[in-house]
């Protein structure tokens, strides 16, 4: 086999073998396909589609072009993952709560890919904190703590580690069959019980349509229980931000203060409740998706999940203060200023795929394949959907590197945001259970 009539298959719309499928996996693995060919191939699969055993084969073996985990543990080892959006910072405040709740969770996580920010990136702002970690120190602060969210090491899925950062800068970020691979190959490498999805749907979202929202959350199910996971999904609403802060650092300190109780934004508490109540569910640790909800929320209101946090922050090199010292160990921006409404009226929609674009245009995102992030800088305090606003009230804060970079984002908010004189009704935030 060669990775030159492997893409010219896909390119000509045929069904590739299990050992095509294979061979090309290991070839991202070991160096033997090149990223010309990663690309192709990519874009070949994004026209052209895979069949439901295209999608499993590709899956297991991304999975297999690494170590694969096992454990031996007093509780279920569960996961969550995110398709993308702004503002998403719910693995931060999830993990610990699962883990106060009995599960183990060794969140594999991803950067920013487009426009949405990546876990990994938001960690990366706290000061110590390691996100890359061989497979050995994963495992250790898993079975200590009950939780870690680090990411793959090159023993983890390497095939598509190649492959994600290919996607990344080749437009091909928006095809099911990868990104259903892409998820799976990593979360399934862990070793997993169950696994819930958070599909969204929205301007936000990768797949902005409630349609292609439903495709991706079948298929990511489907694919899924094919390789051998329980899993569920839910599809979410990702037509504003979830929390009211975009940025790394500025993500950081809204989960720390979700986790204090200081600051609760209510769209981010009911999704991450939802969340982790069918997660539990689905790992044996409550009869019914409620009652799982119920736990969850105890875990928050205790104090517990909290404790967790800080404890896996500092098992992974990070200050052992950050619930109680948040506000100042993390990077604060040079420049910070308000994004005044132009004229009376409510928040009517909000182009939310443009508000982290706005986010990426400050620094705090990739442009390109290596570029450096400025983990400071974002948006703050966002006004959502409904919201009134008199002329010249905020709109947002912007924490930018210097005046200039700040204008630049006021321009961009301001144009993200639809104003009117009608009040309007922020659309169902949940829409639909997937298995």
């Amino acid at each position: 086999m060669d990775a030159r009539s492997i893409i010219a298959a896909k390119r000509d719309r045929q069904a590739l073998s299990d050992d095509q499928i294979t061979w090309f996996a290991r070839g991202l693995a070991d160096g033997t396909v090149t990223d010309a060919q990663a690309g192709a191939f990519a874009m070949a699969v994004l026209l052209n589609g895979m069949t439901r055993a295209e999608r499993v084969a590709l899956t297991c073996a991304m999975r297999d072009s690494g170590q694969v985990q096992h454990w031996d543990l007093p509780g279920p080892v569960l996961d969550k993952h995110s398709t993308g959006g702004v503002g998403d910072n719910i693995s931060l405040m999830l993990a610990p709560a699962l883990a106060v709740c009995g599960a183990y969770v060794p969140m594999i996580s991803g950067r920013g890919l487009g426009h949405t920010g990546g876990t990994l990136d938001k960690l990366d702002a706290i000061p110590g904190y390691r996100t890359e970690v061989e497979v050995n120190e994963m495992r250790r602060v898993t079975e200590g703590v009950g939780c870690a969210i680090v990411g793959a090491s090159g023993d983890i899925a390497p095939g598509d580690k190649r492959l994600y950062a290919v996607r990344d800068v080749t437009a091909t970020v928006e095809s099911i069959d990868l990104i259903t691979a892409s998820i799976l190959s990593k979360k399934l490498a862990a070793g997993l019980d169950g696994l819930v999805l958070d599909v969204k749907c929205g301007s936000g979202a990768f797949m902005a349509a409630d349609n292609d929202a439903e495709a991706l959350a079948q298929s990511l199910v489907s694919v899924a229980g094919g390789a051998g996971c329980r899993s569920a999904a839910l599809i979410t609403d990702m037509s504003e931000p979830l929390a009211s802060a975009a940025g790394n650092a500025l993500e950081v300190l809204n989960a720390v203060q979700f986790l204090r109780g200081d600051a609760v934004d209510s769209r981010l508490w009911d999704v991450t409740i939802a969340l982790g109540g069918l997660l539990l569910e689905l790992g044996g640790l409550c009869e019914r998706a409620a009652e799982g909800q119920a736990m969850i929320a105890a875990a928050f209101e205790s104090g517990a999940a909290a404790e967790r946090f800080g404890r896996m922050v500092a098992a992974l090199g990070g200050p052992a203060d950050i619930i109680e010292n948040a506000e100042n160990i993390l990077p604060r921006a040079a420049v910070v200023g308000e994004v005044g409404a132009p004229s009376d009226g409510f928040v009517q929609a909000i182009d939310t795929r443009a508000l982290g674009m706005a986010v990426v245009g400050l620094g705090g995102g990739r442009q390109k394949q290596g570029d450096a992030l400025d983990y400071r800088v974002g948006l703050q305090h966002m006004a959502g959907i409904g919201t009134h606003l008199s002329a010249g009230d905020p709109v947002a804060l912007v924490h930018a590197a210097d005046e200039s970079a700040l204008e630049a984002a006021r321009q961009a908010v301001l144009g993200a945001y639809r104003f009117g004189s009608e009040v309007v009704e922020e659309p169902p935030l949940i829409r639909k259970r997937i298995g």
